[in-house]
């Protein structure tokens, strides 16, 4: 037998039969041989100097108690009143005396007593003929307090109750035991049932259940609501700011077409007033008398006394039109300073429309309109950027694959430039170096940026990346994912007003206007059409007012309209000045002519042409290849360095030597391994370098060099996510504070939008509370709830991580692209913690109020709601962690997996403890066992003190458990942000 059972058990043996025998009344029941109890009026005052006398007795025991049962004994003194102190009541003991005159007979010895407690706890409580008494601990009193039988003793026998060695022998006059007491199954005599706390009606559990019937009930209804009216609640907002958008668009275009009405007569006004003045010239010539015009001469001819002017008709900038030619920045100003929703939308239109007469005037030039737009004086608001790159070459690390090699050329700012070639010649790798995101590659070369060597990483937050995956969040409309690019990547000085225009006006220019208050949309939830989606994703970038845009493959899968209407806004933001560069395939003609510039990969990442657009054809038609009638010239020349076409030149010329020939071309200086072209391009040589050698190439270990590459990829990728590049972009974003409150909006919106998850994880959670309740039940007592708190823990784990990992396993491609755009890492995490602790408080709710109702344990409902709430906030780091680290297939299997395994190693009660206390499960059950032990009271803290010691755990400890399950969720949650932060994109 385990060496603390016979501890524990020769200790709470002797305690209990001390605290037995104290209560006998003194003088009188020192030894009995069939002797009478004194009348109940002389035994009741004895009671109370037996009250006075425990209580001086006692006292002495408290520091034994204290120091050998400090683990499962709290309070020593608040134990002992809550299990002897009858003061209160002494009525059981005169009932008792009056119907059983020898009642002191019927008493248990210290032998006996010893022998029950030894019984139990011996056998750990599983004892079927000696237990605690269950009728006693879980109901009311009833005659006997537990069906049972107790014998007297033979009159010629002496017994003293205090031998705790002799067992007496009880044959005699069974009788059921008194109300207050109980005959132990085994032992036919009777021991006083313990006090209140112990046998008292079950009054609390059942107002306990009656809670988490009415706590489940209203969460019931209020997850209805929610999920009934949160959609309810967004559209109703987007309604009413549709209403205010069209009342400003309306007001916009009447105040427009009021200012090109004015225009019109004041026109006619003016050709009318030179037909005059010229008739009146001839008049003079002829020397005829000539007087000032009459009115009623100009009335004849047709001319209007009075022109309305701009402030006679119904227009004013107040309402919403634009700004007076004679004093712009007076009145633009006056525009910006709008505060109300409909002032804001107003202006924001009426500069629209006044960009739309700009834009017709420029399409329809004149010389006049040449005059007047020469005379206008713009300020450019949009820093410029002007990339050069000479012998740019960037090869592989891992296994020297060149990607680019020697690509010479120039973006230059307000041009539009193509970058073409066959699948393979590096497109993409050439718009991700020029946007400073390539990793796992040499570069070599030299890149300018404004004619200095400077990062382009320093240019960051006014670059645009549109990727070539529609990365956008379907579960945001368009708007609101147009919304928020821009309030956390333009200018924290950038007024409301200004912020409303930018996005107003590419939501025009990209004709996204009939879908704006629509959802994206997902796999799993159709949204909106794939060429609308492609748009979305180019103008994520456009309203953030870029100095360079760099897009991959941004007409890929729209129709001839849709890239059309792509290239026109496109256009518009070239004329700004933003240098715009993209990846195009197989464009048509019409679309081919709208870029300025063109660069023409071919295979191997050589430059076969980089130049103007309009000369291009010029350019291969000097070398003898001409584009055929009716053929598109971009997909002619694409085909040709993909080797489909076989050129007929009188020289032989090979697609190959295309790159060589461009080189000769600029003069620009040809490798040395591509010096063997040179003999057969001679027709067409002029410059190059003919002192030219190939080196020898030395093969290096290819294991090393993966290794190596591995490493230095990892290195750059820090450095990247780390940056020491001085902030050049002169553009001062919203603060992290700032850009917590946006990404606070937006996951707001998403988890409103996922109201139907939500309330599956909550029935999911419900069910298992009723389950595990059903089981928890039957072996409440016995373990002090132990079994159920076991799979309790097992079921919030596992349903609160794969519930965490929704966070963010779904959205790692989203966050990657905001990332790398500049924004907050920090506010990211931040965000998405704050709204999940609605379902760190939420959850427990829901599980205890059906674990309640079917397992009642006797801890009270803060103390289990308390511990759950810790356990939530813990496994939830832990789901954030797998979330982040695996992928989605992987993070479930770990969710599932490591709750039964670190709660079965939790429980071991053999070898070292050290490997249970880093296991959270640990620290969560024993926090149960804690809260559900300190109710445990009278004969049950034997059954306390054993279960405690068996699972090594200390009645104290019960803040300690708390604080580490909320540290072991901070440090998770410090853990899966650093991941965040590192995370790489393979």
């Amino acid at each position: 037998m385990p060496v603390w059972r016979v501890s524990a058990a020769v200790s709470l043996a002797a305690l209990a039969a001390a605290a037995f025998l104290l209560l006998l009344p003194l003088g009188r029941c020192q030894s009995f041989g069939g002797v009478g109890l004194a009348p109940a009026q002389v035994l009741a005052p004895s009671l109370w100097q037996l009250n006075d006398a425990v209580d001086n007795v006692t006292q002495s025991l408290f520091p034994i108690v204290k120091a050998r049962f400090g683990f499962c004994v709290g309070d020593a003194q608040k134990d002992w009143d809550r299990t002897f102190n009858y003061s209160g009541n002494m009525d059981f003991m005169e009932n008792c005396a009056a119907t059983t005159p020898d009642v002191t007979g019927r008493l248990c010895t210290a032998a006996e007593v010893r022998l029950y407690f030894d019984s139990f706890v011996e056998s750990g409580g599983s004892t079927n003929y000696m237990k605690p008494n269950k009728n006693c601990n879980s109901s009311s009193w009833v005659s006997g307090c537990e069906p049972g039988w107790a014998s007297s003793v033979p009159d010629n026998e002496n017994v003293d109750l205090r031998d705790s060695e002799n067992l007496p022998s009880r044959n005699l006059n069974s009788k059921p035991c008194c109300a207050g007491f109980y005959c132990p199954y085994g032992i036919t005599c009777m021991i006083h049932c313990f006090l209140s706390s112990s046998c008292d009606a079950n009054s609390e559990k059942q107002n306990i259940t009656i809670f988490g019937a009415l706590v489940m009930a209203a969460l019931v209804l209020w997850l209805l609501i929610i999920y009934n009216f949160s959609d309810r609640i967004l559209s109703h907002r987007e309604r009413r700011r549709a209403k205010s958008r069209e009342t400003a668009a309306k007001v916009a275009r009447e105040a427009a077409q009021a200012r090109e009405r004015w225009k019109a007569a004041k026109n006619i006004a003016v050709d009318i007033q030179r037909q005059i003045s010229r008739t009146i010239s001839r008049k003079r010539s002829n020397k005829l008398p000539v007087g000032p015009a009459s009115t009623s001469e100009i009335e004849e001819i047709g001319v209007p006394c009075h022109v309305a002017q701009p402030s006679e008709l119904n227009y004013s900038d107040n309402a919403g039109g634009h700004p007076s030619e004679k004093n712009p920045k007076k009145n633009s100003t006056k525009g910006i300073h709008k505060h109300t929703r409909t002032q804001i939308f107003k202006y924001a239109y009426g500069e629209i429309e006044k960009e739309k007469v700009q834009h017709q005037e420029r399409k329809n030039l004149t010389f006049s309109g040449v005059i007047s737009m020469a005379t206008k004086t713009q300020a450019r608001t949009r820093p410029v950027i002007e990339i050069a790159f000479k012998d740019l070459t960037i090869v592989l690390k891992t296994n020297k694959k060149q990607l680019l090699r020697s690509v010479t050329g120039k973006l230059t700012p307000g041009h539009v430039t193509a970058i073409m070639g066959p699948s393979g010649a590096g497109k993409t790798t050439f718009l991700n170096a020029l946007a400073g995101k390539l990793s796992g590659c040499q570069t070599t070369g030299l890149v300018l940026v404004n004619g200095k060597v400077q990062p382009i990483q320093s240019y960051k937050k006014i670059i645009g990346f549109v990727p070539q995956d529609d990365i956008v969040h379907g579960n945001l409309t368009v708007e609101e994912n147009l919304w928020f690019s821009a309030n956390c990547r333009l200018s924290a000085k950038m007024s409301k007003a200004d912020r409303v225009l930018i996005v107003e006006r590419n939501i025009e220019s990209l004709g996204l206007q009939s879908i704006r208050n629509s959802l994206v949309g997902t796999v799993e939830k159709r949204g909106i059409s794939g060429g609308q989606r492609k748009r979305v994703n180019v103008g994520l970038e456009m309203v953030m007012e870029p100095s360079l845009l760099l897009l991959d493959e941004p007409t890929s899968g729209l129709d001839s309209s849709s890239s059309l209407l792509l290239m026109r806004a496109l256009r518009r933001e070239a004329l700004e000045g933003v240098n715009i560069s993209m990846v195009v395939h197989q464009p048509s003609y019409t679309l081919f002519n709208m870029f300025d510039d063109l660069i023409l990969l071919a295979k191997g990442g050589l430059v076969a042409y980089q130049g103007p657009v309009k000369k291009v054809e010029d350019y291969f038609a000097g070398l003898e290849i001409k584009v055929p009638d009716r053929v598109n010239p971009p997909d002619y020349f694409i085909d040709i360095l993909e080797g489909m076409v076989k050129l007929n030149t009188s020289w032989g010329l090979k697609s190959s030597q295309l790159p060589v020939l461009w080189m000769l071309h600029n003069g620009y200086t040809v490798p040395p391994d591509m010096q063997n072209e040179l003999n057969s391009v001679a027709p067409f040589r002029t410059n190059s370098s003919e002192d030219g050698s190939v080196e020898e190439s030395v093969v290096a270990d290819d294991v090393w060099g993966n290794v190596k590459g591995a490493l230095e990829e990892k290195k750059e990728h820090l450095e990247n996510i780390f940056p020491k590049f001085k902030d050049l972009a002169d553009r001062r974003t919203p603060s992290k504070l700032y850009q917590y409150k946006y990404y606070l909006g937006r996951v707001s919106k998403q988890r409103l939008r996922e109201a139907t998850a939500q309330a599956v994880d909550y029935l999911i959670l419900g069910l298992a509370g009723v389950c595990l309740g059903i089981l928890a039940k039957s072996s409440n007592d016995s373990n002090l709830g132990a079994a159920g708190y076991t799979y309790t823990i097992i079921a919030v784990s596992l349903l609160g991580q794969i519930g965490a990992l929704r966070s963010f396993s779904l959205e790692k491609l989203q966050y990657l692209r905001e990332r790398r755009s500049g924004i907050s890492s920090l506010a990211y995490f931040l965000a998405r913690d704050t709204v999940d602790h609605f379902n760190t408080v939420v959850k427990p709710v829901v599980y205890l109020s059906m674990f309640y109702f079917f397992s009642a344990p006797r801890s009270t409902f803060a103390d289990n709601y308390i511990i759950l709430l810790a356990l939530v906030y813990c496994v939830t780091g832990i789901g954030y962690t797998f979330a982040i680290c695996f992928q989605p297939g992987s993070a479930q299997l770990w969710s599932a997996l490591l709750p039964v395994v670190l709660t079965l190693m939790a429980t071991q009660r053999r070898g070292s403890q050290i490997l249970a206390n880093i296991c959270y499960p640990k620290w969560a059950l024993e926090a149960f066992l804690i809260a559900n032990a300190k109710r445990y009271s009278g004969v049950w803290l034997i059954t306390r003190c054993g279960v405690l010691q068996n699972f090594h755990y200390d009645i104290n400890h019960f803040g300690r458990c708390l604080t580490v399950l909320f540290l072991y969720g901070f440090l998770f949650r410090c853990i899966a942000f650093l991941c965040l932060v590192l995370l790489n994109k393979k």
